[in-house]
């Protein structure tokens, strides 16, 4: 049953899934631009987090994932020393890439999706 007062629990329009979606995509532009993947989620967050709920949420936990990963590469990088880490980084790069796509198509589908082992800080 739909709570009028929950909006997320509305089925968000296509405008609002649209930007959902490329704020969860964003994330690749650190494959192009250095630190591209925190400030993609963030300037979709902060431009278009007044225009819907759902934005807003997908925004915000799209750029917490980003942290949560940029964070983790960082102690994969300082692992590197004991060789661990050039194993674990390719762990965090393959689980990035396919969370990243997942929460893409849940959030085009209209679904609000949480990353699993996400360090949520921007609440």
């Amino acid at each position: 049953m739909e709570d009028p007062q929950n909006p997320l629990e509305t089925t968000p329009g296509p405008e609002a899934r649209k930007w959902a979606l490329i704020a969860h995509l964003s994330g690749f532009l650190g494959c192009i631009i250095p630190f591209g993947s925190l400030v993609g989620p963030l300037l979709v967050w902060q431009l278009k987090k007044d225009q819907a709920p759902f934005i807003d949420d997908q925004g915000k936990e799209a750029l917490n994932f980003q942290i949560t990963v940029a964070l983790a590469g960082l102690l994969c990088m300082l692992l590197m020393v004991v060789v661990i880490g050039f194993l674990l980084i390719w762990l965090v790069i393959i689980a990035a890439v396919v969370l990243m796509i997942i929460a893409a198509i849940k959030a085009n589908e209209g679904q609000a999706y949480r990353y699993p082992f996400c360090w949520r800080i921007i609440k």
